[in-house]
Formats: structure tokens, C-alpha cells, sequence
């Protein structure tokens, strides 16, 4: 399994696309917002031959969604997230606003929902999906126990977590969410942030200063 990642828009968000041997891949999180932002994930892509098959987003705030349309136009993809984002997606675009990002094209409804114990398939590979409330009422982080790694959206950064004074954000909930959710799996397991650089749990069990 590979993961390619980008940071874009004035949010400095990660977006991610995995794929394997096949060529199959999964966008998580297509947060492109500028044309030179499409740009560069479409000639990614188009570089590797990879062939998008699914568009997830870990959780729908405004950052992680700014590019759903455009992926999911382009490579006639289908949405998947959890089904208690949904409200918060539904409002994104008055949240852009909000932030001035009045070229916000809006997203595709999803037609799919996924919720924990999922398993999300793309070519030999999988992610099992984890339910991670606490940053976002939906938010669902992505594993594979195969390549030990982590697709962890805004529930855990390096030496942080996710903010939960937006809608829909509860601290306690957030905190339970990595305690039961991510700390049982093996320490060397790698996350990749929804901001920032990437991390390990074992280095997060020991450091994170909001877990200790």
C-alpha cells in the first residue's frame, strides 16, 4: 500500500490518495480549492496510472470537502462518510462563506455511508473503518492492520488533537474516541494527519501532552 499526500488550501490540509499494486486508488479528503491545486492531483494520478475507484472524507468540515466535487466529477467517483456528518456537510457552503472561500463548488450527496467494523476495499487491499466522534459528530479514521498505518482525519496530530469548539465537537467524546478507538493498536502503527506531519501511536501514547 502506498499513500501520497498534499497539503492544500488556507487550512493546510492533508489530502490523501492510497493505493496498491493494482492501480486502484481512494482519495481521502481532496481539500484542492485552486486550479493549480487540481492540477497537481490530477497529474499525480494521471502520472501513475492510478485508477480512482472511491472519495472518502474522514469528516466533512470545510477544509476536507473543498475538492469533492471536483474529484467526484472527474473520475465519476461515488462520496462515502459517516452518516451523522451528513448535517454538517449539508451546511459547509455557509461555513465557507464564513471563511471567504466563495468558490466553495459544493459536494456530491453521498451514496454511501460507513460506520464502524466497516471494511472499505480497493484493489487487494482494505481499510477497517473506526468510529472517532469527538472533532466532528461523523468523523471515521481509516486502518489497515496489514501495513500498520493509520488515515486518522483531525482526531490526533503530532503533540496535539483535534479542536472541539465547532459544531458539533465534544472534548470528552474526542478523548474517549482516541483512548478506546486508537490506543489499543500496536504502537508502531503510523498516522497520517488531517494536518501537519505524520506521526506513530507509540510516540503519541508517550508525548501528546492533551493524553497524558
Amino acid at each position: 500500500m502506498n499513500i501520497k499526500s498534499f497539503t492544500f488550501n488556507p487550512f493546510q490540509e492533508n489530502t490523501y490518495i492510497v493505493y496498491d499494486e493494482t492501480k486502484e486508488c481512494l482519495i481521502i479528503d481532496p481539500g484542492c480549492y485552486t486550479d493549480a491545486e487540481r492540477k497537481e492531483l490530477k497529474f499525480f494520478i494521471e502520472e501513475k496510472e492510478l485508477i480512482p475507484v472511491k472519495l472518502i472524507n474522514t469528516h466533512c468540515h470545510i477544509d476536507h470537502v473543498l475538492g469533492n466535487k471536483f474529484v467526484s466529477k472527474l473520475w465519476n467517483l461515488e462520496l462515502y462518510i459517516h452518516k451523522e456528518d451528513l448535517p454538517v456537510l449539508e451546511k459547509v457552503g455557509d461555513i465557507g462563506k464564513m471563511y471567504g472561500l466563495e468558490d466553495y463548488e459544493g459536494s456530491p450527496y453521498p451514496k454511501h455511508f460507513l460506520a464502524q467494523g466497516d471494511t472499505l476495499a480497493f484493489g487487494e487491499s482494505s481499510f477497517e473503518i473506526l468510529f472517532t466522534p469527538g472533532h466532528a459528530p461523523g468523523h471515521i479514521c481509516l486502518y489497515s492492520k496489514d501495513n500498520n498505518l493509520l488515515i486518522a482525519g483531525d482526531v490526533i496530530f503530532q503533540g496535539s488533537i483535534g479542536r472541539t469548539d465547532l459544531p458539533g465537537g465534544d472534548h470528552s467524546m474526542l478523548i474517549n474516541s482516541i483512548i478506546t478507538q486508537l490506543f489499543p493498536l500496536p504502537n508502531e502503527t503510523q498516522v497520517f494527519c488531517g494536518h501537519g506531519p505524520s506521526t506513530n501511536l507509540g510516540y503519541e501514547k508517550e508525548h501528546n501532552p492533551f493524553l497524558q
